[in-house]
C-alpha cells in the first residue's frame, strides 16, 4: 500500500503577536516548481511585508526546503518546516508573512509565532491521505448495470463516471489491494462476462 499525507485545499490563517501580524498560507502542490510559484505569488502580494518565510516538502523528489527570509537563523523557516515534517505532510508549501509591529519577539517568541502560524493554516487546509489506486473500467449490459455498479463500492471502489451507449462503460478507481478480489467477485456474479480493463495508476484521496 503506497500512500502519503498532504492538505486538501489552499487555506490561510492569521493572528497578531506583540503588534506583529502573522499570516500563514498553505497550498497542496505536485512539484517544486509549483511550490516556488506559490511562494513568488505570496511575496508579490505582500511585497511590503518585513518577512515572507517559507517551507515546503515534495514527495517524489524527497525535497525539503525552507527560508528564514531575514529572520534570525533557525527561528522561522525551520519551525515552519517542522510543522510539515512532524505531521508527515508532503506535497505542500507554507508561506508565513510577517508585518513587523515594532516589538522584538526574541528567539523563542519567533519560533513560537512562526510555528503557530503554520499550525493554524494547516488546520484550515485539512489533512488528507492520498493512496495509489488503480484506474480502470468495465463494460456491461444494461441488465447487469445495477449489479455491477453496486459490487464496485463493496470493495471500496469509487465510480468516477458512466458512459451509456449500446452497453454501459463504468469508469472507476480502486485501492490496489482490493483489485483482485473485485475481479473475482465480478466474474462470479456475471458468469465471467464482465471483466476489468486497467488504465493505469493515480493517487486519490481516501476517507
Amino acid at each position: 500500500m503506497i500512500e502519503y499525507k498532504t492538505v486538501q485545499k489552499q487555506a490561510q490563517a492569521s493572528f497578531t503577536e506583540q503588534r506583529s501580524k502573522f499570516i500563514g498560507y498553505i497550498k497542496p502542490v505536485d512539484n517544486e516548481e509549483d511550490a516556488i510559484n506559490f511562494i513568488s505569488e505570496i511575496k508579490s502580494k505582500h511585497w511590503d511585508a518585513k518577512h515572507n518565510v517559507y517551507a515546503y516538502c515534495i514527495k517524489n523528489s524527497q525535497i525539503k526546503r525552507y527560508s528564514d527570509d531575514g529572520e534570525p537563523q533557525g527561528t522561522a523557516g525551520m519551525p515552519v518546516l517542522d510543522v510539515l515534517v512532524k505531521n508527515n505532510i508532503t506535497n505542500a508549501v507554507i508561506v508565513v508573512t510577517r508585518y513587523f509591529g515594532g516589538v522584538l519577539l526574541g528567539t523563542g517568541g519567533l519560533v513560537r509565532a512562526y510555528s503557530h502560524s503554520a499550525r493554524i493554516a494547516l488546520e484550515k487546509a485539512n489533512i488528507i491521505t492520498m493512496r495509489l489506486c488503480t484506474e480502470a473500467y468495465t463494460t456491461c449490459d444494461y441488465s447487469q448495470y445495477g449489479k455491477v455498479s453496486s459490487i464496485i463500492p463493496e470493495y471500496n471502489g469509487v465510480i468516477d463516471c458512466n458512459e451509456f451507449t449500446e452497453s454501459v462503460i463504468i469508469y472507476f478507481h480502486i485501492d490496489n489491494d482490493n483489485l483482485s478480489e473485485l475481479q473475482k467477485k465480478l466474474a462470479n456474479a456475471t458468469c465471467g462476462t464482465v471483466k476489468i480493463t486497467i488504465n493505469g495508476e493515480k493517487f486519490y484521496s481516501i476517507i
